[in-house]
């Protein structure tokens, strides 16, 4: 069977990565400066954090639509017998409601997964996928595979301020009080498919250390693991992180820039990195 790979544009994959996947990226949307423009095609990181430092409101950001997901599902489906649709967690957006929705209309030629993770970690599943479905397995095999990538995946970051975070809803206020207290660095991860906690360091070098300690103990319990480093403005803020992985033996799959959707909730100074075992 020909299967079509869709994501969103939260799995961060453009460019070069993109067009090496051939996969299809359905963007979300960036409500900013009294517009409302598609992730990474009409709006970059950089131009969110810019307008903000010169006095602009938060972005808001919004999933795109049902027929935005079936005009790709139907051009897909010219050329292909079936698409599978990898997308952000449903617990952070309703993107993958909306693409739910849009798949009803294609009679069993279009299945929906929730990677319950995003960024990074979300493209290296489509990766695994499109790379699973070129060596011929099945897309059941696929499926079942990725069931059981997504329950061991783990991401990791450290982000400037949880301003973005609590202003766009993705944290509770009271956890937000631990980024502003005497230069405490809040250290976050996913938990089944939600932002929660993970940690709290004194400055910048705890918390990097924070994130490391804890690369260490992901490779000592998975054995051959590979990793997605991210970072929201300054590839530098990685730089430690991709020596220390390499240092442990951990693969580099990636380094990433996170989207203006992402980066629209995380904010500036925010970096990390997303693990899941080689072979699962």
């Amino acid at each position: 069977m020909n299967v079509a790979v869709v994501t969103d544009s939260t799995s961060d994959i453009h460019g070069a990565l993109e067009a090496e996947l051939n996969v299809t990226v359905v963007p979300l949307y960036v409500n900013f400066q009294g517009q409302v423009r598609k992730d990474y095609l009409e709006i970059t990181t950089n131009q969110i954090f810019d307008g903000v430092k010169a006095g602009a409101a938060m972005p808001s950001t919004s999933q795109p639509t049902p027929v935005d997901f079936s005009r790709e599902y139907e051009r897909l489906l010219l050329t292909h017998d079936h698409v599978l649709s990898i997308h952000l967690s449903s617990k952070l957006s309703g993107t993958y409601a909306s693409a739910e929705l849009s798949s009803r209309d294609f009679a069993g030629k279009v299945t929906i997964f929730d990677s319950e993770v995003a960024s990074g970690a979300q493209a290296m599943m489509v990766e695994r996928a499109v790379r699973m479905l070129r060596e011929g397995k099945s897309l059941e095999e696929v499926l079942a595979t990725l069931e059981r990538v997504k329950r061991v995946t783990d991401l990791r970051f450290s982000v400037g301020s949880l301003d973005f975070l609590k202003k766009n809803g993705r944290i509770g206020g009271a956890q937000a009080l631990i980024g502003g207290l005497l230069g405490i660095k809040p250290i976050l991860h996913l938990n089944e498919g939600r932002v929660e906690a993970a940690g709290r360091e004194r400055g910048p070098r705890a918390a990097l250390e924070n994130c490391i300690k804890h690369l260490r103990e992901y490779k000592a319990k998975h054995g051959e693991v590979r990793a997605t480093y991210i970072y929201a403005d300054k590839p530098a803020d990685v730089d430690a992180l991709r020596a220390a992985g390499r240092e442990i033996g951990v693969h580099e799959f990636a380094v990433l820039q996170t989207g203006a959707v992402i980066s629209s909730h995380v904010g500036p100074g925010t970096y990390g990195v997303l693990t899941e075992p080689v072979d699962v």
